[in-house]
């Protein structure tokens, strides 16, 4: 068992030197290189998310281009678990975006005999999103940051209070009071 934490250890220090190479240098290769060992993890979790193998594949090239960027400006500490994340949103804001595309031939929905299929559950998951989003911007920015980091990037307290140098105790005040103030205002818009 100690072997295999030595291991991880030794894995996340590859890592944080790769991105720091690439940081320094701009060096593509290195970041290649830090891709790469995780391409295949990247590939899972897009077919698990987007169920089809060809938009898969599109997707950890559009992955690869984000990191371009997103490694520059962001303090990863933990590369495979971050790369994680920002491969399910990745994901996810395709499907969103998938789902606002889509079309319905008026064929298929006004011919005769035809079962009609209720279109609405899609504008229901926009619309709550919408309200979400919104609703992210009224918390304080204490709030928003550390509900963000909690819940949609899945850092425990700990990781939060370290990303954001607030005090333990404040980190969770801030997501318990975050997260009641974010389903009040979702509640509200709701029910208008």
């Amino acid at each position: 068992m100690k072997f295999i934490k030595n291991n991880a250890r030794i894995q996340e220090q590859d890592d944080a030197a790769l991105i720091a190479h690439y940081k320094s240098s701009g060096n593509l290769e290195a970041l290649g290189k830090l891709y790469n060992k995780y391409m295949h993890l990247v590939f899972g979790v897009c077919l698990n998310y987007l169920k089809d193998e060809e938009q898969s594949k599109d997707a950890v090239m559009q992955i690869f281009e984000e990191l371009v960027l997103k490694v520059k400006i962001h303090e990863v500490q933990n590369f495979k678990s971050w790369l994680h994340v920002l491969t399910r949103n990745h994901c996810l804001m395709a499907l969103r975006k998938q789902s606002k595309n889509t079309t319905v031939s008026i064929d298929d929905t006004f011919v005769e005999n035809t079962d009609f299929v209720h279109l609405d559950i899609d504008d229901t998951k926009e619309r709550q999103l919408t309200v979400m989003e919104k609703c992210m911007e009224t918390l304080s920015k204490e709030q928003r940051v550390s509900v963000d980091l909690f819940y949609l990037q899945e850092k425990c307290y700990k990781e939060v209070a370290d990303l954001t140098g607030y005090e333990m105790v404040k980190v969770k005040s801030y997501i318990q009071n975050g997260k009641r103030n974010l389903k009040i205002c979702i509640e509200k818009n709701n029910g208008e």
